[in-house]
């Protein structure tokens, strides 16, 4: 029998050819109906099986994390290097992104008129800056328990990581609420296990609905915008992450992604780094042999705070929309571009199109119409799949470089 990353390959490429398939037949055909139906039901199991033992495994993985670097310094040196090169990629995929949007000029010769019918029947929601840094930060502290009932990540992420840290503050004297934990997490891994038995059919009808109902017309007419935003998002995976982990650990890139394949076309699949987490941790610590403690803390943390791909389309995306209404962004309004994608992909949740909830934010900071990211929405969805997957590759390379960092004498 092949082996799981076997099936999930031979999955991914009947997803795509069955899509094209149904594509060419027309979305009125009765067999494109009955199939997409099906590939629904399917597709949404497995993100809802994810979705499941998504908040456990956090909360577990980021608790046990924390409470055995037992050592106050070497959970210093976890912090510093994980901060930082979450800050550090970020601001490259966001000068990459600037840099690619000011020389190819997406948006220039495009007539907004095009585009009238979209802008028309969106209504933005208006958040001004001072305010979303104020429900950032309130969405930090809540109720532990309401927030894992409620599925929000960010704040388990933040109960989990003061947990962890008051066990290592209390050492042995906790020590049978840490080990009741560590089995917890050991049965969530255990599921997540027979949950990656399905991948290879979820992924397949995943792809198989995005590839059949992709509107194809205005994908043509944006061709530029698309290919400039997937070129960077992809140049950024390819080369500068790779580039990041071969100087700082010796990996080479090949063996990389022969290690994180699974994580990366189930991120590709889903568009959500949060759906993702239990490939990426099985990825990270089973085939790039992680330390399950450094794993366990860089992985789910990245799943909400480090989005290289998410801040460089959404700067792409700004000058994209510039562009387009004929305003020219002065050097100090692109700054303030760079700094607001960094906010907003560090506040955006690890959903499907998470970068569109964010996207107002970076436009009204430079002045620009915030209905106009309804022209994104129809091709966002296969863009999301790109910068998702970008999301997650960075996710497993910053453990792989966290770990080489704090095991430096």
């Amino acid at each position: 029998m092949p082996s799981l990353n076997t099936q999930i390959l031979l999955g991914t490429l009947a997803g795509i050819l069955f899509g094209l398939m149904l594509a060419a037949l027309g979305q009125e055909s009765s067999t494109t109906q009955n199939s997409l139906y099906a590939a629904g039901l399917v597709g949404t199991l497995f993100i809802d099986l994810l979705r499941m033992v998504l908040i456990p495994l956090v909360f577990t993985s980021i608790v046990v994390g924390v409470a055995n670097l037992r050592s106050h310094q070497q959970m210093n040196r976890v912090w510093l290097g994980t901060l930082g090169f979450f800050a550090l990629t970020m601001m490259l995929a966001i000068v990459l992104g600037l840099t690619a949007a000011n020389l190819l000029r997406p948006g220039e010769g495009l007539q907004i008129a095009l585009f009238q019918d979209a802008m028309q029947d969106f209504n933005a929601v208006q958040m001004p800056l001072p305010d979303f840094f104020a429900h950032f930060l309130h969405s930090l502290f809540q109720n532990p328990v309401s927030a894992l009932a409620q599925g929000n990540v960010l704040a388990v992420v933040v109960f989990a990581l003061l947990l962890g840290i008051a066990l290592v503050v209390g050492g042995e004297r906790y020590k049978n609420i840490l080990v009741l934990l560590q089995e917890f997490l050991e049965l969530i891994l255990m599921l997540v296990g027979w949950i990656m038995r399905l991948a290879p059919f979820g992924i397949m009808a995943l792809l198989l609905q995005l590839v059949a109902t992709q509107d194809t017309e205005l994908l043509t007419i944006m061709l530029k915008f698309v290919l400039i935003v997937s070129g960077a998002t992809l140049l950024h995976g390819l080369v500068v992450l790779p580039l990041i982990l071969y100087l700082t650990t010796g990996m080479t890139p090949l063996k990389f992604w022969r290690g994180a394949r699974d994580a990366l076309i189930t991120a590709f699949a889903t568009s959500s780094s949060a759906a993702t987490l239990p490939v990426t941790l099985r990825c990270a610590e089973q085939h790039l042999h992680v330390r399950r403690d450094v794993a366990g803390f860089v992985i789910p943390l990245g799943a909400t705070m480090n989005m290289d791909g998410t801040a460089l389309y959404e700067a792409i995306a700004a000058l994209f929309i510039a562009n387009l209404v004929g305003i020219e962004l002065s050097f100090t309004q692109q700054f303030i571009v760079f700094l607001t994608a960094m906010l907003a992909a560090i506040g955006a949740p690890g959903i499907p199109s998470a970068g569109m909830v964010t996207m107002v934010l970076v436009l009204q900071a430079v002045g620009l119409p915030a209905e106009a990211i309804a022209i994104l929405l129809p091709i966002d969805r296969i863009l999301d799949t790109f910068r998702t997957m970008i999301n997650v590759e960075g996710d497993m390379v910053g453990s792989l470089v966290v770990q080489k960092w704090i095991d430096k004498p």
